[in-house]
C-alpha cells in the first residue's frame, strides 16, 4: 500500500493510492496515517479495504508529511562511508544517533524556509523507516517485524548551527520545514529490499547526490536493533538513515549552500519524489 495524507497543514486527511495512482479518501476508515494505525493489525485493516470503494479525491490537493503525529525523529550521522569522507570524518564504530525536532516536518512539496542568520544550509537526500510493531531490546532476526514502511526524507540541515556553534548537532536539523517527509508511506511488504533502492537529488536541475541505500555502514535491520537498545520504539516513531555523498557541504572545490529562490528535487527508488522550493523564513 502507499499510504499519505493530504490537505492544508494541520489539518490533513488520511489516503491513499490505488492501482491506478489515484488518490481515495480514508477519513472514512481512519482517523489519521499514525499511531495504532501503523501497526500490524492496523495495516491489516487497510489491507483488506477495497480502494475502488473509497471515495476518489478530486484536483490536486497538498500531499502532507505521510504519517502523522510523529512520536520520535531520529537520524543516523555519517552512515554512508562515502560520506564520511567527504565531511572530513571516520566511519564512526556504532551509529551516530541525534534527534530532529518533529515540528521540522512538513510535505514533502512543501517550501523549505531558509532560517534567519543562515549561511549554510545544506541538503540530504535519505531513506526514512516508519515503525509499526512498538519494541525495545528488538532482535536484528526480528528488527522488519517492527517496520509499518518506508518513504523518502529530505534531511536539511544548517552546517554552521549544526558543527560551528558548540553542543549537539539537533540545533543545525531542526528549523522549521527541515524535515520533509514522503509523499507516501510504502508499507514494507512492497519493498523487497531497503538495501537495494537508488536514489538521487538534484538542486536547479543539477544533480548533487547519486547513491545507492547498498552503501550503507548499518542497514535498516541493525538500526533498528540497535536504537531499540537505547529507547523503546513506538508506531509512528521514523528514523531517517543517513545520506550518500553530495552534499552541499562535500563540493569541491568549494562548498555549495542553499539560498531562497532554488528547486531542491530527490527521489528513492519506489518511494515516490519531492520537490521543494527554498524560502527567507518569515
Amino acid at each position: 500500500m502507499k499510504l499519505l495524507r493530504y490537505g492544508p497543514a494541520g489539518a490533513e486527511r488520511p489516503g491513499m493510492l490505488d492501482a491506478d495512482g489515484k488518490l481515495r479518501d480514508l477519513a472514512g476508515q481512519v482517523d489519521d496515517i499514525a499511531g495504532e494505525v501503523l501497526t500490524p493489525a492496523g495495516l491489516d485493516k487497510l489491507r483488506a479495504i477495497d480502494p475502488a470503494s473509497l471515495p476518489l479525491v478530486d484536483g490536486n490537493p497538498r500531499i502532507g508529511p505521510c504519517v502523522g503525529s510523529i512520536g520520535k525523529f531520529m537520524c543516523i550521522g555519517l552512515n554512508y562511508a562515502d560520506h564520511a569522507a567527504e565531511s572530513g570524518l571516520d566511519v564512526p564504530p556504532e551509529p551516530v544517533l541525534f534527534m530532529k525536532a518533529t515540528s521540522a516536518v512538513c510535505g514533502p512539496n512543501d517550501d523549505v524556509m531558509i532560517p534567519r542568520g543562515s549561511e549554510k544550509t545544506d541538503w540530504e537526500v535519505e531513506l526514512g523507516v516508519v515503525i509499526g510493531k512498538p519494541g525495545k531490546y528488538i532482535a536484528e532476526a526480528d528488527a522488519f517485524d517492527h517496520v509499518a514502511g518506508y518513504c523518502v526524507i529530505n534531511d536539511v540541515s544548517e552546517r554552521a548551527f549544526q558543527i560551528e556553534r558548540a553542543g549537539q548537532w539537533v540545533k543545525g536539523k531542526s528549523s522549521d520545514t527541515f524535515g520533509p517527509t514522503g509523499p507516501w508511506l510504502v508499507t514494507a511488504d512492497e519493498v523487497e529490499d531497503p538495501q537495494a533502492l537508488k536514489m538521487w537529488l538534484e538542486v536547479d536541475g543539477k544533480r548533487y547526490q547519486d547513491g545507492s541505500t547498498s552503501t550503507m555502514v548499518y542497514g535498516v535491520r541493525h538500526l533498528v536493533s540497535y536504537l531499540s537498545q537505547f529507547m523503546s520504539l513506538q508506531p509512528g516513531d521514523v528514523i531517517s538513515t543517513g545520506t550518500p555523498p553530495g552534499v552541499g557541504m562535500g563540493q569541491k572545490p568549494n562548498p555549495i549552500f542553499l539560498k531562497p529562490g532554488q528547486t531542491m528535487r530527490l527521489h528513492v527508488e519506489g518511494l515516490g519524489e519531492q520537490q521543494q522550493r527554498t524560502v527567507a523564513s518569515d
